[in-house]
């Protein structure tokens, strides 16, 4: 099996965060982790396409230009920036970003939702696999732990970020809330908080489901501030997670509201929400790799 010719070197250090990496380039990264997306789920025909595809943008934006962290994975954390993958059921997109970044072998992606494999369908910590700091299958959880992650890093006196990503439609469980309430109190000003607001569910539409309202006025008046952005177009995406860096230590987390459509790069899948668990057919498949192209693909 191949290997990705553009996966970078890893280093034993601590990797910076790497501004040299074009829009261009982070787009053929993109492309190329939808690629294994469509094809991780279609060879065991489960898992969830839409939202992967969907948060592609953000995860290669923060593995590959915005964050600083460490494929000699270490489950501390020390001085790196942590990523917590809340909505735990969009797992294809993180695998991908984290073998394309060093953590483990490209071709591993091969055994993704198989008996016994590192790459469970849901992110689990039991099987060790590098990268993965939470077990994220529930939902609801992964703010709560975002939250005290990034307060255990002001205790200690580590000036890294954490980074995390929920669904909005994971919105609707109530320990969001309550975590959301704890971390301005407490001015956990090292956290930045990402909603993929997609307005997508496994039922239908957000806002026939749930209801989520306005989700700007609700986080300000819970004490964040609060940015929105377009989480499938770099040019916005990119600047959006720099302004929200500047605003470390200023006393208030940072909250994220970005835009994106589930199934996004697959235009038979865009904006649906039957494509939140379904995977393509033989001949969806071919169809979807034909829209992902990529000048070197290194496909596992």
């Amino acid at each position: 099996m191949q290997e990705a010719p553009t996966t970078p070197d890893v280093q034993p250090e601590i990797q910076s965060r790497q501004p040299e990496r074009s829009v261009a380039e982070l787009k053929q990264l993109a492309a190329q982790v939808r690629r294994d997306i469509v094809r991780m789920v279609h060879a065991v025909n489960s898992g969830h396409p839409g939202g992967s595809l969907g948060c592609t943008d953000l995860l290669v934006a923060l593995y590959f230009r915005i964050m600083k962290h460490n494929p000699e994975f270490s489950m501390d954390g020390v001085g790196e920036d942590l990523f917590f993958l809340s909505n735990g059921h969009i797992s294809a997109t993180l695998y991908s970003v984290l073998a394309r970044s060093g953590y483990f072998p490209v071709s591993e992606l091969a055994t993704f939702r198989k008996l016994n494999s590192r790459v469970q369908g849901h992110p689990a910590t039991e099987e060790g696999l590098p990268g993965i700091r939470i077990a994220s299958g529930s939902l609801g959880q992964g703010l709560s732990v975002a939250t005290g992650a990034a307060q255990a890093k002001k205790l200690n006196n580590d000036d890294r970020l954490v980074y995390v990503l929920m669904g909005d439609g994971e919105l609707e469980e109530g320990q969001v809330w309550e975590a959301a309430l704890y971390a301005p109190h407490h001015k956990v000003d090292n956290l930045i908080a990402i909603v993929d607001r997609n307005g997508q569910q496994i039922d239908g539409p957000t806002d026939k489901i749930g209801g989520l309202g306005d989700l700007r006025a609700k986080f300000e008046a819970f004490g964040w501030r609060v940015l929105e952005t377009d989480g499938n177009q770099f040019e916005t995406l990119l600047p959006t997670l720099e302004e929200a860096r500047s605003y470390v230590g200023q006393g208030q987390p940072t909250m994220i509201l970005m835009d994106t459509q589930m199934g996004f790069g697959v235009d038979f899948m865009m904006g649906s929400h039957k494509w939140h668990g379904v995977a393509p057919n033989d001949e969806q498949l071919e169809k979807a790799l034909q829209q992902l192209l990529v000048e070197e693909a290194s496909d596992y």
